[in-house]
């Protein structure tokens, strides 16, 4: 009795743990690849799951999120045969659980080899100059031979981007020279070109200051010629107007004197001092009408009568 409730508790506890073991349960973002009796059965999504005891099993568990994998710099030879090596890094995600399980053995590897294949008849296209500055074009036309030849496996190539390009040290010195030498031009060309500007500007400030220099000197004789002319125009109305004054004046002595009752030969007298006073020693000649040029010859004789008698 007690061997026989031993065993059926124990037969209990064995189909409950077969139960147990029956059930799956698939967790996000992964999937589950079931197979019966050898055979692919199903591919399990996020949930629990049941399968049959003893003939279903899970073939393969599958990861759907993105993946990176990062392969060891490989060998390459560009076009002008230069070895470099070339660290590449690999953005994929599994899209099909049932082509990753069948579609190659160690999908990992395979990406690998195929990745340094293609990278090799890419880089062998390009040369070194090339290789080293386009580094976007390298990574799409990757991207691209990659995402073809990986899809019969269930697996996308999202991105590929090369890590490093690491040539020889011997082309690395060369191009730290280069690098050196085309920093030292461009320090010469700027150098150069401030020294240029410093020189044109200093030509300006003189060309500039030359300029205002001779506006100035314009000026100044502009001032003082206008100076000048108002000088002589000021003197020439001064001496009109004392010329104009002393008419004046002889003219108001001869009017009194012939309101006085004078002679003609008085009158005459006074004529002849008036047109004195105008010449005012500035003239060479002086015409004296013919009126005035007989009264004086009598004036003269009457003159010399007088000094007849006197001396008798």
């Amino acid at each position: 009795m007690g061997i026989g409730f031993f065993s059926v508790v124990l037969l209990v506890l064995v189909i409950l743990l077969v139960l147990v073991s029956c059930i799956r349960i698939v967790p996000q973002a992964q999937a589950v690849v079931v197979e019966r009796l050898g055979a692919y059965l199903d591919t399990w999504s996020v949930g629990v799951h049941f399968k049959m005891p003893f003939i279903d099993r899970v073939a393969k568990r599958v990861i759907l999120k993105e993946q990176v994998v990062d392969f060891a710099p490989q060998p390459v030879i560009t076009k002008d045969n230069v070895t470099m090596k070339i660290d590449t890094v690999v953005f994929f995600q599994i899209t099909d659980p049932k082509l990753y399980a069948y579609g190659v053995e160690n999908p990992i590897m395979a990406i690998e080899n195929l990745t340094a294949t293609t990278l090799r008849n890419i880089i062998g296209d390009l040369e070194l100059d090339q290789t080293l500055t386009s580094r976007e074009t390298i990574n799409t036309k990757m991207r691209s031979a990659l995402d073809v030849a990986t899809d019969p496996w269930g697996i996308k190539v999202n991105r590929v981007e090369l890590k490093n390009i690491i040539p020889p040290s011997a082309i690395q010195d060369a191009m730290e020279k280069q690098m050196k030498a085309e920093r030292e031009r461009r320090e010469s060309i700027l150098r150069a070109e401030g020294e240029k500007k410093s020189t044109i500007l200093v030509a300006e400030g003189k060309k500039q200051s030359a300029i205002l220099d001779a506006e100035a000197d314009k000026q100044a004789a502009i001032l003082h010629a206008e100076a000048e002319k108002e000088k002589r125009i000021r003197e020439a109305e001064g001496q009109a107007e004392a010329i104009l004054k002393i008419q004046q004046a002889n003219a108001d002595g001869i009017r009194m004197i012939k309101e006085a009752g004078a002679d003609q030969a008085v009158l005459t007298l006074k004529s002849l001092e008036a047109f004195a006073k105008a010449a005012d020693g500035r003239a060479t000649k002086i015409i004296i009408p013919s009126e005035i040029q007989s009264m004086a010859g009598l004036t003269k004789s009457i003159a010399e009568i007088a000094s007849n008698e006197s001396s008798r």
